[in-house]
């Protein structure tokens, strides 16, 4: 029998898709965006959802909704505005009503008591306020329930087959009654380029699509083709003549990707890193495949909801990596018959 899971604020659905492919069978995903929702609808139509608050999510329908079957797993990655590296320094981290949406994952996790939980977040929970906000995070999931015991790593996925630069907090919970562990995904040797991902797709000109779903280039003005002209490959501002350079904004804008090196970590707004070769931002098919997401994994939604989509994902790569490793904890170390053909680092 297949493990269960839920999969809370999933978004176009990163890891439900990592946990799919490990064998796990979706309960219920919750998510609040209508345009992130109709992409998780498109790719799991089989897959109950829910498009709603998840705050409005009371417990007693908790279990109508998952028809009174064991949820062996809860996923997911709250919101994480208030333990970014902007948040307010003098304010705790329970305090903090931006993260009320982190006490509902805890909700979820308490009155389902499920055999164990992941949370993906922000690197910087890991340090915000000298180590408070983490501390916090831990105790909340250590008296919730049953109580769990709490392991945490930042992960950085271009260790693990993602062909990105991306540093992620990932939790992990095992319910306290239950005598097994979890041991995260080991790194991989190979590292693969930002070329290794794209480079076999058709090129695009200025505004130009192809036939390839989500692989359709944006247009820029002539300003903005003129600028990008002068950066090199892995080139940056400084490469664009001092009279047309811009001289303010966000540093790891007008860049261009290295093709020898991973990608910088995709993220909602990558219209000013440009192509290591072609003259244009990356399409939202090439992010898609930094990210990890098979081309038939086709994303709804206007230009900058595909783009802010593609950048909360957790790689579908890393989640699968993730996913073997809990159904190794919640077969308590053992590999079961059938299971011995699948390796970290498999493909999605």
């Amino acid at each position: 029998m297949d493990y269960t899971y839920i999969d809370l604020f999933c978004g176009a659905g990163g890891l439900s898709l990592g946990f799919d492919e490990a064998g796990f069978e979706n309960l219920l995903a919750v998510e609040l965006q209508p345009a992130f929702a109709k992409t998780y609808r498109r790719n799991f139509p089989d897959h109950p959802l829910l498009v709603e608050d998840i705050r409005e999510i009371s417990n007693e329908r908790l279990l109508e909704l998952t028809a009174g079957k064991t949820v062996d797993v809860i996923v997911g990655g709250p919101p994480c505005q208030g333990f970014s590296i902007a948040g307010n320094i003098g304010r705790t981290f329970l305090d903090d009503e931006r993260n009320r949406l982190f006490k509902e994952f805890v909700r979820f996790v308490a009155y389902l008591k499920p055999k164990m939980f992941v949370m993906e977040n922000v690197a910087a929970m890991a340090t915000h306020l000298k180590g408070k906000t983490i501390a916090a995070v831990e105790d909340a999931f250590e008296t919730a329930g049953l109580g769990y015991r709490v392991q945490w790593q930042v992960l950085n996925s271009v260790h693990f087959g993602v062909p990105q630069e991306r540093r992620r907090l990932v939790m992990v919970g095992v319910r306290g009654d239950l005598k097994t562990t979890f041991d995260y995904p080991k790194e991989q040797e190979r590292v693969y380029t930002v070329k290794d991902a794209i480079g076999d797709l058709p090129p695009l000109k200025n505004g130009e699509e192809s036939d390839i779903p989500n692989h359709k280039a944006m247009k820029h003005s002539p300003q903005m083709l003129k600028k990008m002209s002068y950066v090199k490959d892995g080139g940056d501002r400084m490469d664009i003549p001092e009279e047309l350079r811009p001289t303010s904004g966000d540093i790891r804008k007008y860049i261009r990707y290295d093709s020898t090196k991973p990608s910088v970590c995709v993220t909602g707004d990558m219209r000013k890193i440009f192509h290591y070769e072609q003259n244009r931002a990356l399409t939202p098919r090439e992010l898609a495949r930094i990210q990890t997401f098979p081309d038939t994994f086709v994303f709804e939604g206007t230009s900058i909801q595909i783009q802010q989509q593609i950048g909360n994902a957790v790689p579908p790569k890393l989640a699968y990596q993730i996913a073997i490793q809990v159904e190794e904890a919640l077969d308590h170390g053992k590999v079961s018959e059938g299971k011995l053909h699948r390796k970290q680092g498999e493909a999605v």
